[in-house]
């Protein structure tokens, strides 16, 4: 038989009456058996409370008595330029200190292998390696501010080189109050796909905001849908608190509990709006409209990748017949079948006059046509 591999993480003890461990998913995420070893050499059998994916924490259990638990402090407190300290198992070696500041906070950017992940991230030098991820990341005062979860790396073995990320305790204290009332974290849900404003993409569209989210997108039953909330409108704040990126916003609406309503202000035509929306759950995307074959043509520049269909005179827009593997395009999602009719708020319906539209700005927004879905895709 083959043998079993083995791997080693970190984990905190938070709830030393219920034995509670936190530690990240994807320490546990394949184990077919965990074993929690204490600083004083005692050994425990484990079992898993709950464990969350998109946010990369579980929540263990062991039966042991004369357990401390660590006080949490809130990330508002946090500041850049603050000392921390990350302790964990580097390597399977054992308990190990190091010390650094608070690089950054509000990290986000795909830094997990999870895609879908709510990215909030504290960013330190802090010296973190491969078996950290679950450790903790405290104040001076001794008080969690994280758990730390990924690296950024180079060469063989994956060491530190002065960049680490920790889970800040404002998601942790809400992802853990879900996992263990309900088993699994149930999120709330605009139905919105966004891009973060920029002064860049403020200029090349003619926005009336330069920071906030940018609605790419709407979904088709949604809870955003059925507050009228649409595309090109600027999300800048959530229950009179304002967003600066579309990261922040979609951490912010996930804190929400599904049903629970909240306050969405957006700006539309130099207007800012506020309206009442009771968050729920994400339905399908419409269907792709793949169009009907015809000859082929070829586009260059930010467009570069796509093929379009010969015009249509009773149709205005291009609709798309290939999109390139690994192309800006593909990046966006923008799909075969799809119908562009507009490139930066400009109407097109020839390839002539896509291409140069495309090529006077920076940004190059595609309004799309989806079936009966319109939506946009941002090529950079």
């Amino acid at each position: 038989m083959p043998e079993e591999a083995e791997g080693a993480g970190s984990g905190v003890i938070v709830d030393s009456e219920n034995g509670y461990v936190l530690t990240n998913h994807h320490v546990i995420a394949t184990a077919s058996a965990i074993r929690v070893t204490l600083n004083d050499n005692r050994s425990f059998g484990a079992a898993v409370i709950g464990s969350d994916s998109l946010s990369d924490l579980a929540i263990l259990q062991i039966e042991a008595d004369g357990l401390t638990a660590i006080p949490f402090a809130s990330t508002e407190d946090l500041l850049v330029g603050d000392y921390v300290v990350a302790i964990g198992n580097p390597f399977g070696i054992g308990q190990t200190v190091t010390s650094g500041i608070v690089s950054a906070l509000g990290r986000a950017g795909g830094f997990t292998d999870n895609n879908g992940a709510f990215e909030d991230f504290i960013q330190t030098d802090a010296s973190i390696n491969p078996g950290n991820s679950g450790g903790a990341l405290i104040n001076l005062r001794g008080e969690l501010v994280g758990i730390n979860s990924a690296i950024i790396s180079t060469g063989f073995g994956g060491g530190n080189v002065g960049i680490g990320f920790a889970i800040p305790t404002d998601m942790i204290t809400s992802v853990m109050g879900r996992l263990l009332e309900f088993g699994e974290v149930r999120r709330g849900l605009l139905g919105v796909v966004m891009e973060s404003v920029t002064p860049v993409l403020a200029s090349d569209l003619d926005l009336d905001a330069t920071a906030g989210g940018m609605v790419l997108s709407v979904a088709s039953p949604s809870a955003a849908e059925a507050a009228g909330i649409d595309i090109y409108d600027v999300i800048v704040g959530i229950d009179g608190e304002r967003v600066l990126a579309s990261n922040e916003l979609r951490n912010r609406i996930a804190m929400k509990l599904p049903g629970e309503t909240v306050e969405v202000q957006f700006v539309r035509a130099g207007t800012e709006r506020t309206v009442q929306v009771a968050l729920g759950l994400r339905e399908q995307e419409a269907s792709e409209d793949q169009g009907s074959e015809s000859r082929p043509s070829r586009t260059s520049g930010p467009l570069d990748g796509m093929q379009f269909l010969a015009e249509n005179e009773e149709q205005q827009g291009l609709t798309v017949r290939t999109v390139a593997p690994r192309s800006l395009a593909a990046r966006a999602d923008v799909r075969p079948g799809d119908l562009v009719v507009a490139i930066n708020r400009n109407p097109v319906d020839d390839i002539e006059e896509a291409e140069r539209l495309a090529g006077q700005t920076w940004t190059v927004v595609l309004e799309i046509m989806r079936g009966d879905q319109r939506l946009l895709a941002v090529l950079r």
